[in-house]
């Protein structure tokens, strides 16, 4: 009994002190939140839903009734103006839709990513994911290094060697459209689309055939899974709390591991080949390797890194250029005037030949105006986000350093202070002598950090379309919608299923 009474007259005390902790700790965080409030409340911006968590109610309604958030960040640009603040939780982030302001921020290096979003992808729930890949890689030292030893393989003079690779791919997916056509069954062309960039990007960037038009697969679920669990990982902060995300999140880590473990058996089977001597192509892989610097005696931090690298371009180099391809088919087959005009482009400079050429790409003027045009209303990759270390100022507001900003081309792409009438599909906007948009269209982002592979996805886009566009009519089937879906890529939520016809039954092809 004495005992209990020492122990409880210790304890009391204790409690007490502990408590005192915490309400001083909850204090604290209260008066640091309503500093961080203080701090950029002069700048525009919608109400917030709560004290402490800020708008992330809104965006967490808007995920859960599996809407699309960028529809929201353009309603809030243009009731809000050019720059608005959000809060996410408790953190400042600035919306910036100003042009002068997107290009200082994007074409300067002393903008580095911003760490609330690429930090968090280096790992996806406890596994690591796109770790300091080019991507998420945010000091600028680090990225450039990588950077210098991977452009080779997206030189203009080693992509011109690859037209007969896209050439080869674009034949397979040609082979499955005429099956569909012969036997007058509706082709879903997202689904068909991921399939040969997945086979491109395996072929090209890796050396590997995966023939996923012919063979099943885990790999287009694979990318599927980490891309939405990378959605809910970034927006959701109490995602893995709830006991009902278990086995979703389980899939995630389960799927990053099997691109990883992938990557590891491909870039050993590379660095064998290079060790004893063979040829081996100056590809994404081999320059992978390269990137590492050692590979006689690496680290096993150096293997990560060449993983972070292919997990980055087998990811990147497929659902983006995948989803285009989707979605231009569907405002083409919306608007058959367009359609006729580029079919009549694709005829005259490609005429019946089955070969595609490099110099015939740079004749297809409407098709990539077109193929533009799509990523406009559509950017695959919407936006990206940089940190402000330092003051500035933009359209007049005084900004605090210390704070990140996103900037969205699929807002600035559907303003009506950038484009007339921007929901109407109009590819004449990018005509070569139509006004250039100035830094409010930007789907590989701009500057230093601006996508390594835009070129190389838009050569591999317009070797498909051409092709598709020459020997195929396509319209939608009944009851297709024309809404998104947001996997942390945009993607078109049916799938664009269509019925498919031969053009010109008698026509014959030419390899000539």
């Amino acid at each position: 009994m004495a005992f209990s009474s020492v122990l409880l007259g210790w304890l009391a005390p204790a409690l007490v002190f502990l408590l005192v902790l915490l309400l001083i700790a909850f204090l604290s965080f209260c008066v640091s939140v309503k500093y961080s409030h203080m701090k950029y409340d002069h700048i525009p911006g919608p109400p917030r839903d709560n004290f402490f968590f800020g708008h992330s109610p809104t965006i967490l309604r808007i995920m859960n009734n599996d809407g699309i958030i960028h529809d929201k960040f353009l309603e809030w640009a243009e009731r809000y103006g050019p720059v608005y603040r959000i809060n996410i939780l408790h953190y400042v982030t600035l919306c910036v839709y100003c042009p002068e302001a997107t290009k200082e921020i994007l074409m300067s290096p002393k903008y580095p990513k911003d760490k609330f979003v690429y930090k968090k992808l280096f790992y996806l729930f406890g596994q690591r994911f796109f770790g300091d890949g080019l991507l998420t890689a945010r000091d600028h030292e680090q990225w450039y290094k990588q950077r210098r030893i991977m452009d080779p393989a997206f030189s203009s003079l080693y992509l011109r060697g690859l037209m007969g690779a896209f050439n080869e791919r674009a034949e397979i997916l040609m082979n499955s459209l005429t099956d569909a056509a012969d036997s007058n069954t509706e082709a879903n062309m997202l689904a068909l689309f991921n399939c040969v960039t997945l086979d491109v990007i395996a072929k090209i960037a890796f050396g590997v055939d995966l023939d996923l038009l012919q063979n099943t697969s885990p790999f287009p679920k694979a990318i599927e899974t980490c891309l939405k669990g990378m959605v809910h990982f970034i927006r959701d902060a109490f995602f893995e709390l709830n006991p009902k995300n278990r086995s979703f999140i389980k899939e995630v880590r389960e799927a990053c591991r099997l691109l990883r473990a992938t990557g590891a058996q491909w870039i050993n089977e590379r660095k064998n080949a290079m060790q004893k001597g063979d040829d081996v192509p100056k590809d994404i892989l081999t320059q992978i390797i390269k990137a590492a610097g050692k590979e006689g005696s690496m680290t096993k931090e150096d293997e990560e890194s060449m993983l972070d690298n292919f997990v980055t371009f087998f990811i990147a180099g497929q659902e983006t250029t995948a989803n285009q391809l989707a979605f231009c088919v569907m405002e083409l087959a919306r608007h058959p005037d367009i359609l006729e005009k580029v079919k009549k482009e694709v005829d005259d400079v490609i005429g019946v030949r089955q070969e595609i050429s490099y110099d015939n790409l740079g004749n297809l003027t409407y098709l990539s105006q077109v193929l533009k045009e799509t990523l406009r209303i559509y950017p695959t990759a919407p936006g990206t986000s940089r940190d402000i270390l330092e003051d500035m100022v933009i359209d007049g507001i005084h900004i605090p350093g210390g704070v990140n900003c996103m900037l969205s081309t699929y807002v600035t792409g559907r303003m009506d202070r950038f484009f007339k009438d921007p929901l109407k599909f109009d590819p004449d906007r990018f005509h070569p002598n139509a006004p250039k948009p100035y830094y409010c269209y930007y789907p590989f982002a701009l500057g230093p950090r601006s996508c390594l592979g835009q070129n190389f996805a838009q050569m591999e886009a317009k070797v498909v379309m051409a092709k598709l566009l020459q020997r195929f009519d396509f319209t939608l089937v009944p009851g297709e919608t024309f809404d998104m879906v947001d996997t942390g890529t945009l993607r078109p939520r049916s799938g664009v299923v269509c019925s498919i016809r031969h053009r010109n039954n008698n026509k014959e092809m030419t390899t000539q």
